[in-house]
């Protein structure tokens, strides 16, 4: 089975293919300029395992938590692949991604994914790792400083992975923490879950709240 995966749901924008035996993972961008390098690093990552866009069977697309614009460009990227090609479509969330990703890296125990949510949140889900990963929370948004004062009163080891663990690192470092240096949700994981997961119709986002264009606008009217 060809699949192509499409992440957008960080700053970076990141694509895989998986052909066969061979799988490339590639970061396109790190700049949130996902408009302007998704569709042709699409074509090139495709030319260069010798691949037409019509050879794909499912595309895999991140579908949140994230940053809203970016999810945006990802999904729609994703409908009109899956929808003009009539191949496969299947979502996967960032947090899955980083947890799955980081299972694969050796990581065991309880893990925390931590995606940075801007205006001073993360958005973070609990993981175990042990045989399989598996998911002990739903997603949620908060804020850094909440983080670390419910690992710290949990008094359990935990890694944290993610961009949002790096930025708030200085927050995050409390007893009994771990940091994975994965940032971007990997593309090889996402590749992984989707070529296992049933194909839908339809991928909703997981936005988790308003984006911040509604956001700003709703504070400028209660001020």
């Amino acid at each position: 089975m060809n699949l192509l995966a499409i992440e957008t749901a960080t700053t970076a924008c990141a694509i895989g293919v998986r052909a066969g035996d061979t799988q490339i993972d590639r970061v396109l961008d790190e700049g949130r300029r996902h408009t302007e390098f998704l569709a042709p690093g699409i074509a090139a990552l495709l030319g260069d395992v010798g691949l037409a866009p019509r050879d794909l069977d499912r595309v895999v697309v991140d579908r949140g938590p994230g940053l809203y614009t970016g999810l945006r460009v990802g999904l729609a990227t994703a409908g009109a692949l899956a929808q003009g090609l009539g191949c496969d479509l299947v979502g996967v969330t960032s947090l899955e991604v980083l947890a799955l990703g980081a299972f694969a890296a050796g990581v065991r125990g309880r893990l925390l994914a931590v995606v940075d949510a801007r205006r001073g949140e993360v958005f973070i889900q609990r993981f175990d790792l042990a045989a399989r990963v598996t998911a002990v929370a739903d997603p949620a948004v908060v804020a850094p400083r909440a983080v670390a004062e419910g690992i710290a009163s949990g008094g359990i080891d935990v890694t944290l992975t993610g961009d949002g663990a790096a930025r708030y690192r200085e927050v995050l470092d409390v007893a009994g923490v771990t940091f994975d240096a994965t940032r971007v949700p990997p593309t090889s994981a996402a590749l992984a879950l989707g070529a296992s997961r049933a194909p839908s119709a339809g991928v909703a986002p997981l936005y988790l709240r308003e984006p911040d264009a509604v956001a700003n606008f709703v504070t400028r009217e209660r001020s």
